[in-house]
């Protein structure tokens, strides 16, 4: 029988709202993108990321939903043989390729938008279309390295922890479960800092090449089409930095909180974590004209539906 105090049914149902809107978010992109795939036989290099994102997203909100539901609702089915380790190597799998698609994301902005001189810089936005496919397969596989690493940590884990209680979504652990945890807290640390290195720098650059542009422009008294698009993606990288930078804090307040069992902050935490693909797939939907006027027509014609009743 389930064990659910307040404090956990109000975790669940904010959760489950959250990851609910966010599936159905990614799920209107990856729709509107493999219909497009159909139609067109084919996608550009920033709709293959965007259609990677939103499935990883799409299935890092259901699995991260899962294991949280079952975690406070049910431990016991939860933290048994293979299903705990397939939860963990799923979740950790979704959310590291999330992340890294992420990163790819804004680089791909960066190298398409930038105007630079450097050879090097010239050459990749020359061959980024071909660059990308491999880009995304190597986050795949990297995703994939630190999905099975979860698993085996995962698994001498619980090997190792036959003794442990719940209290809320804290596990408390034993001394020889630290370690294990330590592990798994690190590689998602690394996931995370090395997509904010991306992103932060593919921000800088973008402002950088910007300024650039914009001092040549009022040197010339030109308006140039590729200032709105400057403009256009820093809008886009800048916002994603935000809320990519609040995230990696809400992140570290809740793997150090989860060991001190502060339950308040490991909550707040978790309202942010969960909250944050949902918001920036929604973003990314607002910044590309395609999904735009589709979401624009199927929210007029629900309004026009709703009107007739």
């Amino acid at each position: 029988q389930p064990n659910v105090t307040s404090y956990g049914a109000t975790t669940v149902a904010i959760i489950t709202l959250e990851a609910f809107a966010g599936v159905w978010i990614n799920a209107f992109i990856i729709c509107v993108l493999c219909i497009a795939w159909i139609k067109k036989k084919s996608l550009n290099s920033s709709e293959k990321i965007l259609l990677l994102l939103g499935c990883s997203r799409f299935c890092y909100l259901c699995f991260s939903w899962a294991y949280c539901t079952l975690g406070i609702t049910y431990p016991n089915y939860l933290f048994v043989h293979s299903t705990f380790q397939l939860t963990v190597f799923f979740q950790s799998f979704s959310n590291c390729s999330n992340l890294w698609v992420s990163g790819c994301l804004c680089v791909f902005y960066c190298i398409k938008i930038a105007t630079f001189r450097n050879r090097f810089f010239i050459y990749l936005k020359v061959k980024i279309d071909r660059i990308v496919p491999w880009l995304l397969l190597g986050s795949g596989l990297s995703a994939l390295a630190i999905g099975i690493t979860s698993y085996d940590i995962a698994d001498k884990n619980l090997s190792n922890s036959h003794n442990y209680t719940r209290q809320g979504y804290v596990l408390k652990l034993t001394s020889k479960t630290d370690g294990h945890f330590f592990h798994v807290y690190f590689i998602y640390g690394f996931g995370f800092v090395t997509s904010f290195i991306a992103v932060i720098f593919s921000a800088l650059l973008l402002l950088f090449s910007l300024w650039r542009h914009k001092c040549k422009m009022q040197k010339n008294s030109i308006n140039s089409l590729s200032m709105d698009a400057h403009i256009k993606a820093m809008k886009s990288i800048l916002s994603f930095l935000v809320m990519y930078s609040i995230n990696f804090v809400f992140l570290i307040l809740s793997l150090i909180s989860s060991t001190k069992e502060e339950k308040h902050v490991v909550f707040l935490s978790l309202l942010f974590l969960y909250a944050f693909p949902s918001f920036h797939s929604l973003i990314l939907i607002l910044s590309n004209p395609k999904l735009e006027k589709t979401l624009i027509r199927i929210l007029s014609c629900v309004k026009c539906k709703v009107c007739m009743k």
